[in-house]
């Protein structure tokens, strides 16, 4: 979840920025270190505790690593404001009576920001030299994710600008602007249509409001996008766009747009059906590296993704497999979300054939490669309780793309043995022991 820190984190980045040049992902920024481990160079110091998924952080991961759109077959469901006139009904663009206000939740990668940038170029009058749209985003980065996608649809209206609302884009006061799409974070966003009057917010036709899950969860950025909205025209088309649809994101998407026909396309459900489970018995962090050892030994994995508890672990376990002539990618919380996504982009390319991670990337990752996916941790929450939503989508990684996969878990005290039983109860699903020191059963998991 974010934090109160994020929020802080995102004002001093967006105030020390002194251009709009776009996020680049430079390989050559990582680069192994003495002991072969691919990681990336970072000056950010953290204490080992067990990594926390920032929201903000891993949309714009996904964003950075996703190359494509999710394949999602599930159903659409669609609410309409008015019963009389149901979506599924109508034959032509014209009878839908556009533009008409949106909600709308899907998971990541299903073309929601194509979606709304679509809507916005639609309505754009280039002749207007003023702002006819605004988009809100949650950060910095995200907002410039966003303006790359809106530079690239709209690349055949030369006319069309683009103008970027964050801290550390400075304009002079009194000035009017002329782009007709602004895209930027709610604080700035609200200062420049009030306090600074660089927006006249009568004139938008459409106002966008991105990530609203993230949203809601950065400090502050409710309550701004609210008295943005209210300084809009009644005729002013709204939409809202979220990975998830929680309570708290309801609540705030029926404040934000009023009377809206609603989408949503339920979250591909992650199942354990076409993964073997098993787990191995050891007594110290000794004999799971060996017991990993002797895995690798005994069956060809295309390529692996190993979880850890702590950074302290994963780095720990990352030597280890590269002093035995593995070639291992190394990805932990304290890295930029830049430089995670370089760290992945070369384990998807086969650079590295293991990937050693904390819970930082537990969720968003697929790669058709991946065989085996191995808990040297089990997942556990903060109260030391299993996490079976974790352990589901660590494992969820392996039996992809209509494969079996298979994931092996490292107990090695009395307490992760009850954490490994209570996941077993959680998902009614066996998970058989695996004798790692016998060459011939570690064989016949594999066929």
């Amino acid at each position: 979840m974010a934090t109160d820190s994020w929020a802080l984190a995102v004002d001093e980045q967006e105030a020390a920025v002194k251009s709009m040049s776009s996020l680049q992902i430079k390989e050559e920024k990582v680069k192994a270190d003495t002991n072969g481990v691919v990681k990336t160079s970072t000056t950010a110091e953290k204490t080992d505790e067990e990594e926390k998924e920032d929201r903000a952080a891993q949309s714009l991961l996904n964003k950075l690593i996703r190359s494509n759109l999710v394949d999602n077959t599930n159903q659409v469901e669609v609410l309409q404001r008015d019963p009389n006139s149901p979506l599924y009904s109508v034959k032509s663009f014209e009878e839908l009576r556009l533009p008409q206000n949106l909600i709308a939740q899907s998971q990541s990668g299903t073309g929601k920001t194509a979606a709304f940038v679509l809507a916005m170029l639609s309505r754009v009058e280039t002749a207007e030299r003023y702002p006819q749209c605004l988009c809100l985003s949650p950060t910095y980065e995200l907002a410039l994710q966003t303006g790359k996608v809106i530079e690239q649809m709209g690349k055949f209206h030369p006319e069309l600008k683009l103008a970027y609302a964050v801290r550390g884009n400075k304009l002079e006061r009194g000035q009017k602007i002329s782009e007709q799409i602004v895209i930027g974070t709610p604080g700035t966003v609200l200062d420049w249509c009030s306090k600074l009057k660089f927006i006249d917010p009568k004139k938008i036709k459409v106002f966008v409001l991105d990530e609203a899950d993230v949203m809601i969860a950065t400090q502050g950025h409710q309550d701004q996008s609210i008295r943005i909205q209210r300084m809009l025209p009644r005729n002013c088309q709204m939409l809202l766009f979220s990975a998830t649809f929680e309570d708290s994101v309801w609540k705030f998407a029926q404040k934000v747009v009023p009377e809206p026909n609603v989408i949503k396309l339920k979250r591909e459900e992650e199942t354990l059906d076409t993964i073997k489970q098993y787990y191995v018995l050891c007594s110290s962090r000794d004999e799971k590296f060996q017991a990993l050892c002797n895995l690798y030994g005994a069956i060809t994995i295309a390529q692996a993704m190993i979880f850890c508890h702590t950074r302290k672990t994963a780095s720990w376990l990352a030597a280890e497999l590269s002093k035995e002539g593995h070639q291992v990618a190394l990805l932990s919380g304290e890295m930029m979300v830049e430089q995670r996504a370089a760290v992945i982009e070369r384990f998807r390319e086969g650079k590295e054939k293991v990937l050693v991670t904390t819970n930082v990337c537990a969720r968003g990752i697929d790669v058709e490669q991946v065989s085996v996916v191995i808990n040297f941790d089990l997942p556990v929450d903060k109260d030391g309780n299993p996490d079976n939503e974790t352990y589901l989508h660590r494992i969820g990684r392996t039996g992809r793309f209509g494969k079996r996969g298979l994931a092996v878990n490292m107990v090695d005290s009395k307490h992760s043995m009850n954490i490994l039983n209570r996941i077993q109860e959680h998902f009614n699903k066996k998970i058989e022991r695996l004798d790692t020191d016998d060459l011939d059963e570690i064989e016949k998991i594999a066929n």
